[in-house]
């Protein structure tokens, strides 16, 4: 695989070293500059001319920074004369920024789609989007990937005879049921409610839960509020026992904490899609890794096979 080259951004330079290991190929060195006036200054310190170039970099905070960086990166590989530019972004956090639900309110996902295209990316691979629908504010191909498969090679371990996939909200009942029936489970969902002050109720869970145990799965868990709150409802319902599980863990505010100390939360799962700092690490917490899941992918898009394979069920 001579003609690939691999650069990382500074957001999670330890998923990029690992996704390389399992390609078999070196990371190439890229340099991260600040001048005097605070701007941003890449370079990418390994030759991209007529090379499928491939740049790491998940949006986590500060996120405006590792945006701005991943563009220069773009930009640096478009002005090397690479063929081909694939932007590898294990977390979207504009993902959540995907329609007009108020007045005059800005859409950011499109916007940093259009800014990443127009910098110089010809191919986008995604992990579990926020809303899956955002892939089509692109202009390029996306490769949209998920951790359902890693996630439920982790809750196979477990006695499932009673398990039930619970869905914080109708809008990941989706993907909580694809979760479900990877397990072999049954499934639920939560009806949820968000107000102007960002707080959160959910009036009801749609499905059995007495006696069971519950397996909450969500795409991404930031300030934890509405994992809380469904919390609260399976314990009136009568859950047996409870696990987390989510593809980003971004745990921000003290949420790993908030979590852990609920005393019925036997574990929370979450892959490496963003860095768990150290300080934040729990006992009740298992970080999976996706980086076979997104080499294969690189390699895939590399030699042309297909992606959407990774997923076919045998």
């Amino acid at each position: 695989m001579r003609e690939i080259a691999v650069f990382s951004g500074s957001a999670h330079p330890e998923l990029a070293a690992e996704v390389c290991s399992h390609l078999g190929v070196p990371l190439s060195p890229a340099r991260v500059d600040r001048f005097a006036n605070d701007c941003l200054e890449v370079q990418l310190q390994a030759n991209c001319r007529e090379r499928d170039v491939f740049l790491i970099q998940p949006l986590v905070a500060p996120v405006q920074e590792h945006l701005v960086e991943l563009l220069l990166m773009c930009d640096a590989a478009r002005g090397a004369s690479a063929s081909r530019i694939t932007v590898v972004m294990p977390h979207f956090s504009y993902a959540r920024s995907d329609k007009k639900d108020a007045p005059r309110i800005s859409i950011g996902a499109r916007l940093v789609a259009d800014l990443l295209v127009a910098s110089g990316a010809s191919r986008v691979l995604a992990m579990t989007l926020h809303s899956p629908q955002v892939h089509g504010f692109f202009s390029v191909p996306v490769d949209h990937l998920n951790a359902l498969r890693e996630l439920a090679e982790h809750f196979r371990g477990h006695d499932l005879s009673r398990a039930t996939v619970v869905s914080p909200d109708l809008g990941n009942a989706k993907e909580a049921a694809a979760f479900a029936r990877l397990l072999g489970v049954q499934v639920a969902a939560g009806a949820k409610q968000r107000f102007p002050d960002d707080r959160v109720q959910i009036s009801s869970v749609i499905g059995e839960i007495a006696g069971r145990d519950v397996i909450v799965l969500d795409d991404e868990i930031a300030k934890g509020s509405t994992v809380l709150e469904l919390l609260d409802r399976l314990r009136e319902m009568d859950a047996r026992t409870i696990r987390i599980a989510c593809t980003h863990g971004l745990f921000a505010a003290g949420a790993l904490q908030r979590l852990s100390a609920e005393p019925d939360v036997l574990e929370i799962v979450c892959t490496n899609t963003v860095p768990v700092p150290n300080g934040d690490r729990s006992e009740k917490l298992s970080v999976l890794s996706i980086a076979p899941a997104l080499a294969e992918a690189v390699r895939r898009i590399h030699n042309g096979e297909s992606v959407s394979a990774l997923f076919e069920s045998p």
